[in-house]
């Protein structure tokens, strides 16, 4: 399998890019020459990783897009809004993820699963002819070893409100969501060119926590590590000429390693991708005529 084009012939997506590990990952490409898109919710937030690349290599090609995961409008938008650059997608890097939060999103998903899981599924599925035109190429998902203390996926609970108190049982389902997303994703693009990639990136002192509350979140991210030391396995897996020939295996610390029991079931890999086919069919459907 061909490798990526040189780095200044690259073209990358990457989702949640304004801050943490996703911020690192986008300005480390960018100054590598990689043409990068970030696609977060605030332009006003993103700004200054903007000005910072553009500031460390005038030349750098990053832009701005607009993106919540949790709205399906919004990411009809964003996609749409790429493809009609007319531009090749190389790496597509679904960094954006929330960590105890709760309720619903627009879509009516619970409010983690349906931003870390549901929101990039569809994402994904909008510029996914686009990534096999421009193959070779990777779709690179961070998860987390989180997805360890989950036992499986309760297809209702999904659908409803957040039901635990700290939100972190649903984090743990979003994150196995994510390693059969990508191992299932694996599967069905087989001899196309295009690989994946999930890995953890290390418990990371990010935004990724900005639902918990702030004296809990001000004492755990003193045991964690920086956005800097977070973003060494998403950039691996995105740049490592010797993974491409690696494809649906999961990474932690730039190694793979093996996932959990149930994100190794290939049969419930092949069940959350219908399902998720079907949640956004149904939620897109235009409303029937009276």
């Amino acid at each position: 399998m061909k490798n990526l084009p040189h780095p200044s012939q690259r073209v990358a997506l990457i989702t949640g890019a304004n801050t943490g590990i996703g911020r690192v990952t986008a300005r480390e490409l960018a100054l590598q020459g990689v043409q990068v898109f970030v696609a977060c919710r605030s332009l006003e937030r993103t700004q200054a990783l903007l000005d910072e690349v553009r500031a460390a290599r005038p030349d750098a090609k990053i832009e701005w897009l607009a993106l919540d995961l949790g709205d399906f409008g919004s990411i009809r938008a964003c996609a749409q809004a790429f493809l009609a650059t007319g531009l090749p997608l190389h790496l597509l890097i679904n960094n954006a993820g929330l960590a105890a939060a709760k309720g619903l999103t627009p879509a009516g998903f619970e409010q983690t699963f349906g931003v870390n899981h549901v929101g990039t599924f569809l994402l994904t599925q909008l510029l996914l002819e686009r990534i096999r035109a421009s193959a070779p190429a990777r779709i690179v998902t961070v998860a987390s070893r989180a997805h360890y203390r989950a036992t499986g996926i309760d297809w209702k609970a999904v659908r409803e409100r957040t039901s635990s108190a700290t939100g972190l049982p649903e984090y743990c389902v979003s994150k196995l969501a994510n390693v059969l997303f990508s191992a299932e994703l694996a599967r069905r693009l087989q001899g196309t060119g295009v690989t994946t990639y999930a890995l953890h990136p290390g418990v990371v002192a990010s935004d990724v926590w900005r639902s918990l509350p702030w004296g809990l979140r001000s004492l755990i991210k003193l045991f964690m590590i920086s956005p800097q030391q977070g973003a060494k396995t998403t950039l691996y897996c995105a740049n490592a000429p010797e993974l491409a020939q690696e494809t649906g295996l999961y990474y932690d610390a730039c190694r793979v390693k093996r996932p959990s029991r149930v994100a190794s079931d290939a049969a419930l890999a092949a069940e959350l991708w219908q399902r998720s086919e079907d949640w956004v069919r149904a939620v897109t459907a235009p409303a029937a005529s009276p």
